[in-house]
């Protein structure tokens, strides 16, 4: 069990791994500031045991039932395939080496803890910052303390895609000193009238220093709007394209599984581009 609210990291009781080809897989993690537990996957990057000085950056992944191959919870069949990309793009020096980490949802409560606001629409959500807390307060420190991990928010990144991604952009803004990469996929920006664009509108003082990759696919009907109104105003408030921001129309994409594995190498690369300078 991962316990939340200790003085230091090394007071959390990690759960015991299920090892799976190349990844690490804890079940049934509680936590403190939600009802339901969640599984966390983990995929270290190749030599991580033969490099013992290096640390690494760390993307963590909402729906971690559907992201990687090695573990095919995911109940539509189909995954993302992030470790088999995350792994080719690594060998071939397109991207540094990643430590991967993704986050299970919670099943029919995936609604309520991936949305920021309660839409009365759905008579669902609001939970979207206690799920937040479960990272800051207790994944992350337990990663961090678990792996060599490099800690800062210019190494740290979230992905996730449709209310996954509407979640990683909102604890972007409200965590931007613990998560400085951002990998937006068909956000749900529909969600409770537009609320993440106004509250986008509406911001007051600096913006974050946020890298955002955003994309949505021109067969996804209902994202294709929102998602090209949430860009325009990512702009406006700042973020330049081809500098901290990304956007990607994808022809002909749907909003599924396989549309986001096939962009999954895009913002890969955008996020963690390769270094020659090795940490």
């Amino acid at each position: 069990m991962i316990h939340a609210g200790l003085a230091s990291p090394q007071d959390l009781s990690p759960p015991e791994a299920v090892a799976v080809g190349s990844l690490l897989h804890f079940s049934g993690i509680r936590s403190r500031f939600l009802p339901h537990s969640h599984d966390v996957i983990v995929c270290l990057p190749p030599n991580y045991e033969h490099e013992p000085t290096r640390r690494y950056p760390v993307l963590y992944l909402h729906d971690g039932q559907n992201v990687f191959d090695d573990l095919p919870l995911s109940p539509f069949g189909v995954q993302w395939g992030v470790d088999t990309t995350a792994r080719a793009l690594m060998h071939a020096r397109v991207i540094e080496p990643v430590i991967l980490v993704a986050i299970g949802n919670a099943g029919r409560d995936r609604i309520d803890e991936y949305t920021p606001t309660r839409d009365s629409m759905h008579d669902a959500g609001g939970m979207a910052d206690r799920y937040g807390q479960m990272l800051v307060y207790e994944i992350k420190p337990w990663v961090d303390h678990q792996w060599r991990t490099l800690r800062g928010p210019q190494d740290t990144a979230l992905a996730g895609s449709s209310l996954g991604g509407l979640l990683s952009l909102h604890l972007g803004l409200t965590h931007p000193a613990i998560f400085g990469k951002l990998a937006l996929l068909s956000p749900s920006v529909w969600w409770d009238d537009r609320w993440i664009v106004r509250q986008l509108a509406t911001a007051d003082g600096a913006r974050p220093e946020l890298r955002i990759w955003l994309d949505v696919g021109t067969g996804e009907s209902r994202m294709l709007k929102g998602t090209r109104l949430l860009y325009r105003m990512l702009q406006r408030q700042g973020w330049r394209t081809g500098h901290d921001l990304a956007y990607l129309e994808a022809a002909g994409a749907l909003h599924d599984e396989r549309a986001w594995a096939e962009r999954t190498g895009l913002f890969l690369q955008f996020l963690f581009p390769f270094r020659f300078d090795a940490r």
